[in-house]
């Protein structure tokens, strides 16, 4: 019941705001749209000046993935694969220049099991460990893009740790 209700407050307010709407002139309608874009830009400028170093860490480095040409992930494998890029960064595993290829430090196995989003806690077989581990490589892999070649070691060393670990 709630439902109906709501569709005909929302359609009778968008019925008023058209008539509204139809009864300005053009003009009006198209300086009034000028002027809330440049104070929409104006708003959006400063924002970014304040937080943009906040503001813009996500959407980066997700837009700069898919300048590496990964095809075919979701959202959601994006957002993990930002994760594990912050995280190895933090610690220092990980750089998106070539020069800290031979700075490697071994993967615990905490982190191993994140990179291959496995639960720790769960009795996990040799099964599971491939099945994660091919499914992202089939999107990592350097055969489909040079540029992940350091991902791509990172995730058979952690593939190794936990198939050692679980032995």
């Amino acid at each position: 019941m709630n439902i109906v209700i709501y569709t005909v407050v929302i359609l009778t307010i968008f019925y008023f705001l058209l008539k509204f709407i139809s009864s300005i002139s053009s003009k009006k309608i198209s300086k009034t749209l000028r002027v809330l874009l440049i104070i929409g830009l104006i708003v959006l400028a400063v924002l970014f000046a304040i937080a943009g170093r906040y503001i813009l860490t996500l959407p980066l480095t997700l837009a700069s993935l898919a300048l590496l040409k990964l095809k075919g992930l979701s959202i959601f494998q994006l957002i993990s694969l930002f994760r594990l890029i912050q995280t190895l960064r933090r610690s220092g595993r990980f750089s998106f220049n070539q020069t800290n290829l031979n700075n490697q430090s071994s993967i615990s196995v905490s982190e191993a099991y994140k990179i291959l989003n496995l639960d720790i806690s769960k009795k996990i077989t040799k099964e599971d460990v491939n099945k994660a581990y091919i499914k992202i490589q089939k999107k990592i892999h350097p055969d489909i893009s040079p540029e992940t070649s350091r991902l791509s070691s990172i995730v058979n060393e952690a593939k190794d740790i936990v198939l050692n670990d679980i032995s």
